[in-house]
């Protein structure tokens, strides 16, 4: 499945610390899927506490939040509770959803080679098509381009 803005994205369903996410059972609401790398690292924690933070004004514009990465469900319930995030996180530990959405990338990790997530986040509107895709994300003042792109669906 290859995704692209203003096509509809295929459904999918996925592990979370709610229980299971089911893209189809979200119609009717924007859905913001937001993939970072590791659960507990610097740049995952703020970016997760900025979702957090706006959490209240994204739920006002209609939207659903969902963080992303190949963490454990066991590993993303510690992360949650810690930080208290009100939404839920998403584990793909066999990187299906990663790899719809195109995320996997080869990094430099400490001067050598590593496979991880690329910051990514999507927007899906309502109808369940892709509004707009920001990737390599620098994690200060996305989440409030997010937000805006969400109040302007």
């Amino acid at each position: 499945m290859s995704i692209e803005v203003g096509r509809k994205v295929a459904d999918f369903s996925a592990a979370s610390t709610g229980g299971e996410i089911r893209l189809s059972k979200l119609k009717g609401r924007k859905v913001v899927l937001y993939f970072y790398p590791k659960d507990n690292t610097p740049g995952c924690t703020t970016e997760g506490s900025d979702f957090r933070d706006r959490h209240a004004a994204f739920e006002k514009a209609g939207a659903v939040i969902l963080g992303v990465s190949r963490d454990s469900l066991k590993s993303h319930e510690g992360f949650k509770a810690k930080l208290g995030f009100p939404f839920e996180l998403v584990s793909d530990p066999d990187e299906a959803l990663c790899e719809a959405f195109g995320v996997m990338k080869m990094k430099n990790m400490y001067g050598r080679q590593v496979r991880g997530i690329e910051r990514s986040t999507f927007l899906i509107d309502e109808t369940g098509k892709l509004a707009r895709e920001w990737r390599a994300v620098k994690v200060p003042g996305h989440v409030d381009e997010v937000l805006e792109a969400v109040r302007s669906l």
